[in-house]
């Protein structure tokens, strides 16, 4: 039999406020274990939460770029549950009231367009983590994450492919580093998915029973575990047995999902509202106050550099979808006169060695200006194209300026012309069978001189010089 397997997602962001949501612990990622933490977050009797204005703005914020109606009246709630990472055996979390409702974010997946509504994003804190020791077979806790502020993004189950979560997650994460509202760091956590999936028989319109895949911490893990899960309910129904409703893991080594515990529900939560917090009431200026502090979005981006700048679509979607190379693009821009150049060798070049592993998008270590001063020597015939490559590899490693580099190697085009033409004239007399061949109208053979004159001039001339020299004595 055939399955059709729909599929739900749980997306969990933290917030990149300085402090906590409660209390004003750090919320900087890292440090000694237990360093970044007070009687607040660690929940001790006695203390009380004070809310973090920050972390409300951000989620609203985060609810105006996924489309989202907002709550113009919220409030908070305590989940109730019992686990050594969550010191006070509740999280302060929102249940009927959340700040964002209805949403949407359009993707492209599997060659289509397509809508996923989101049903709600709400603000809550992070729970703390658990560090295993498997050696000594000991669990310790760590509570620097307590109380970081955390929106979860929760999807209607629109999702039939593991294509389609891969594109959604990788939109969802572009839309909230672009609003400044979460560095997107999967292996820092800074962002989760859980994964709801059921499937049931094709041409069904009742689901199945749903497992859903906790604390998937890179999308290749991701799709790899989808993959995996709707296997294992297939085999499942083909031999006639029942999918249980469980929290699954996926373990990276085997491929396999294996079960954590029963999948609760709201109610096992025991929620009831938080007596310490009071409720907030959003004014109407408030809200259009957040929205106008919105910076320059994605699609805006891209309408601006494909209408000012003049480059093409898919250059400016390349260029884009990363925020960090976006921004460093702007910051080449802002002082070259040929944006177009830029973005061709950033797309060529740069990306080429982006995707060898040479450059971490996170941590370039030259500015844009500087790259843009590479452009400008490249296509100005001041460096050849295996010079400026030279160079590049240099501040790749080194993060000095291009002119400095071209100085000390002495790689700047000297325009030799008495060198261009000697060479060349021997170059064109020691092959005199492909020199026949170009008279004689075959176009392609130039590329082998041009390759030749290259390789023996090293730079002593630019490439318009020896592509000019070498037709004028072709055509001799």
């Amino acid at each position: 039999m055939r399955y059709y397997p729909t599929m739900g997602l749980e997306i969990h962001a933290e917030l990149l406020t300085d402090s906590k949501i409660f209390c004003t612990c750090s919320a900087s990622f890292g440090g000694e274990p237990n360093t970044r933490c007070c009687p607040v977050c660690c929940g001790l009797p006695g203390t009380l939460p004070v809310l973090n204005r920050r972390a409300v703005e951000y989620i609203i914020k985060a609810g105006y770029v996924m489309n989202c109606d907002i709550s113009r009246f919220t409030k908070w709630d305590r989940k109730n549950y019992f686990y050594p990472d969550l010191p006070k055996a509740y999280q302060i979390s929102q249940m009927p009231r959340p700040v964002c409702l209805d949403g949407y974010v359009d993707i492209t997946a599997d060659g289509a367009e397509k809508r996923i509504r989101i049903n709600r994003i709400h603000l809550e804190e992070d729970a703390g983590k658990l560090v295993h020791d498997e050696e000594q077979r000991i669990s310790l806790a760590d509570y620097n994450r307590c109380g970081i502020p955390l929106i979860e993004i929760v999807t209607e189950p629109d999702f039939h492919s593991a294509e389609e979560v891969t594109a959604f997650f990788e939109k969802i994460k572009l839309l909230l580093q672009y609003a400044g509202i979460c560095d997107c760091r999967m292996e820092q956590g800074s962002i989760r998915c859980d994964v709801n999936i059921s499937i049931a028989p094709e041409g069904s319109d009742v689901l199945g029973t749903r497992t859903e895949l906790k604390n998937l911490n890179s999308m290749r893990a991701a799709e790899r575990a989808i993959k995996a899960e709707i296997e294992r309910q297939t085999e499942l129904l083909d031999k006639g047995e029942k999918v249980i409703q469980q929290t699954r893991r996926f373990n990276d080594a085997t491929g396999e999902t294996v079960a954590m515990r029963s999948k609760e529900d709201a109610h096992d939560y025991r929620y009831f509202p938080d007596p310490d917090i009071p409720p907030i009431v959003f004014t109407e200026q408030e809200l259009e106050d957040i929205r106008a502090s919105l910076p320059e979005m994605p699609q805006q981006r891209m309408e601006r550099y494909i209408n000012e700048y003049g480059i093409s679509g898919n250059d400016a979607a390349v260029i884009v979808g990363n925020k960090r190379i976006s921004d460093f693009y702007d910051d080449a821009v802002s002082v070259c006169p040929s944006p177009k150049n830029v973005a061709s060798y950033l797309v060529g070049e740069f990306m080429r060695r982006v995707n060898l592993g040479e450059i971490d998008p996170d941590n370039i270590p030259f500015s844009g200006r500087d790259f843009a001063k590479l452009t400008e020597y490249l296509y100005s015939d001041k460096l050849s194209q295996n010079n400026a490559k030279l160079v590049l590899t240099e501040m790749i490693s080194s993060g000095r300026a291009p002119e400095a580099i071209a100085d000390e190697m002495d790689l700047w085009i000297k325009e030799d012309t008495e060198l261009l033409a000697r060479t060349i004239d021997e170059i064109i007399a020691n092959n005199p069978k492909a020199a026949e061949q170009y008279r004689s109208g075959d176009q392609k053979v130039f590329g082998f001189f041009m390759g030749k004159a290259n390789k023996a001039l090293k730079g002593a001339a630019s490439p318009k010089a020896i592509q000019e020299y070498i037709r004028k004595k072709l055509s001799e």
